[in-house]
């Protein structure tokens, strides 16, 4: 379905300023809200892009989501636990206030994160990112390790029977059946979500099936970053293009 959805690079431009109006707001994290850090725990929601949300969310009436590969733990601790949360790709979703729905973690995670410690213990500069439903193995500080990293996450997939998502400079091992684009689509079913136009800003690989389902619900994807084939309609260069785009639908108040 993504192949088929993909447009090419050239055909991109900046989203307009009126595309926000009425929409139901989906929000990547790491490389859309935040700079990639090195290690994921470099990460923090400065006050300015707080208070960033918290104006847009009023705006839209609630309608803003989080949607990452983040667990929603990680994004409670990071300061957002007033946003609708979905976390993990798509396997756990957090309202505001309420118990988080979450699937029970599958054994197979436990020996997939054995296996990457083993596996990263005799590599330097690799790091594995244990989830509570997930594991990753990053090799950013360590990219002369990509290729032996690919083939043991994909092994272990094979053998635990695990989805194996790629994501920038990572490999993580999750289970299947549920994605960025499923996120959508159930928070779209919900209010304050309901009845909107979806609105997703992502920049990763990851983010593809949820540019695709925006469409698929009459909206549309954003892709943040250098220009390539994509389902998203529009593009904005970099995070604090992002953050411009969004501060100028919301002023901050005088």
């Amino acid at each position: 379905m993504l192949d088929s959805s993909l447009r090419s690079a050239p055909a991109l431009f900046a989203p307009a300023p009126a595309l926000l109006t009425g929409a139901a707001l989906f929000l990547d994290f790491d490389g859309t809200l935040v700079p990639i850090a090195d290690r994921p725990d470099a990460v923090c929601v400065d006050d300015e892009l707080l208070g960033l949300l918290n104006r847009l969310a009023h705006a839209l009436d609630g309608r803003l989501a989080i949607v990452s590969g983040r667990s929603v733990a990680t994004l409670t601790d990071l300061g957002l636990a007033d946003f609708i949360l979905a976390g993990t790709h798509g396997l756990e979703i957090a309202m505001p206030g309420q118990a988080v729905e979450t699937p029970a973690p599958l054994a197979a995670i436990a020996r997939a994160r054995a296996r990457f410690d083993a596996f990263a213990g005799q590599r330097p500069g690799l790091l594995v990112e244990e989830k509570r439903l997930s594991v990753g193995l990053h090799f950013r500080q360590a990219p002369q390790w990509a290729d032996d990293c690919e083939r043991l996450a994909t092994r272990l997939a094979e053998e635990l029977g695990l989805f194996l998502q790629r994501g920038k400079m990572l490999f993580e091992l999750r289970p299947g059946g549920a994605d960025k684009g499923s996120a959508i689509a159930a928070l779209m079913r919900r209010a304050p979500m309901a009845g909107a136009i979806p609105l997703f800003f992502g920049d990763d690989a990851t983010d593809e099936e949820g540019f695709v389902m925006a469409a698929h619900l009459g909206g549309h994807g954003v892709l943040v970053g250098e220009a390539r084939p994509t389902a998203a309609r529009y593009r904005l260069e970099q995070v604090e293009a992002v953050r411009r785009y969004l501060a100028a639908s919301v002023p901050e108040p005088e």
